[in-house]
């Protein structure tokens, strides 16, 4: 399990939150339904690391100062979008014996049939909500393609079970399919230009 450190927030003047982040910390709070709500802050650059290398839905143990570590996972962010910066981070303190729900992406492995008739391959969807408990979360959800051909689809359905976790997802879900190729003959239909437009109503007209 990842390690990251945190201090408590006891100053919520932003004057004190701005020099936080000069320093490099970000913001942030953690809560949970029997852990209440605690405000702190942590090395943004820590958590970006560890995120990267443990995946978004990553198990955290948070050391807040000299308080007993709480497992927890990042719930929620905010990112400045020109620095490319963290500002504000949200933890949510899990209980590794309690299911809960959250979105993991989906892998597409393979190269279908289908493709190299020259067909299409397809993902409607990137992500896929699990119910599971935290240390049971997996990394990704793999789905081998490679024996779809033209016209083929796999669906949430077509997933293999397990006891880990449950795919929250309507059943019927595309995950990838296989589309035709477009027809390169496509008939041309020949314009006269020098015809003039006939008016709606101009028969009627004449007959009056």
């Amino acid at each position: 399990m990842a390690t990251l450190k945190a201090v408590k927030r006891d100053d919520h003047r932003s004057s004190v939150t701005k020099q936080l982040r000069k320093e490099g910390l970000v913001p942030g709070v953690v809560y949970g339904k029997k852990y209440g709500n605690e405000s702190v802050a942590i090395n943004g650059v820590e958590l970006l690391k560890l995120l990267r290398e443990e995946g978004r839905n990553a198990i955290i143990s948070l050391e807040i100062g000299e308080e007993k570590p709480v497992e927890v996972m990042l719930h929620d962010h905010q990112m400045d979008a020109i620095r490319n910066e963290l500002l504000h981070v949200d933890f949510f303190a899990v209980d590794m014996d309690e299911e809960i729900d959250v979105e993991v992406p989906i892998a597409i492995v393979g190269d279908p049939v289908g493709a190299r008739d020259g067909g299409i391959l397809q993902q409607p969807v990137f992500e896929l909500v699990v119910r599971a408990k935290p240390n049971k979360i997996p990394d990704e959800i793999t789905v081998d393609v490679s024996s779809l051909e033209i016209g083929d689809v796999i669906t949430v359905a077509d997933l293999k079970t397990t006891d880990e976790y449950s795919i929250f997802e309507d059943e019927d879900t595309t995950i990838a399919t296989v589309l035709p190729p477009e027809s390169e003959d496509v008939e041309e239909r020949e314009v006269d230009l020098d015809a003039e437009p006939e008016l709606i109503g101009a028969e009627e007209e004449e007959e009056a």
